[in-house]
């Protein structure tokens, strides 16, 4: 479970995060990323439509990412990452989203 200070959840970071960040596309996620060399941890955010399933697999998946999120905790502070789970994700194994995100954040967090 990600701690208050590493999550984002005013709509308005979303949108920034998502349109001036840089964006890295997989089968499963696309990962925007975004720093913005402010004085604070790295936070999250994640994005699971309907396409990707019903309630409960939603928040299956949203579950998964955020557990795969912690694990990325050792970032430099200032970057905002925000998930968007695609509609294959529902059938990805946890391993195959810790890898996508692994991949994901570390490119954007060069």
């Amino acid at each position: 479970m990600l701690a208050r200070p590493h999550r984002l959840v005013r709509g308005s970071d979303y949108r920034t995060v998502v349109r001036r960040g840089r964006r890295y596309g997989g089968p499963r996620l696309i990962v925007s990323v975004l720093d913005t060399g402010e004085e604070r941890p790295v936070r999250f955010g994640f994005i699971v439509s309907k396409q990707v399933g019903n309630a409960v697999t939603r928040n299956t998946v949203r579950r998964r990412l955020k557990d795969a999120c912690s694990r990325q905790l050792p970032l430099r502070d200032g970057i905002d990452v925000v998930i968007r789970a695609l509609p294959t994700a529902a059938h990805a194994t946890f391993a195959e989203l810790l890898a996508d995100v692994d991949g994901a954040v570390a490119r954007g967090a060069r």
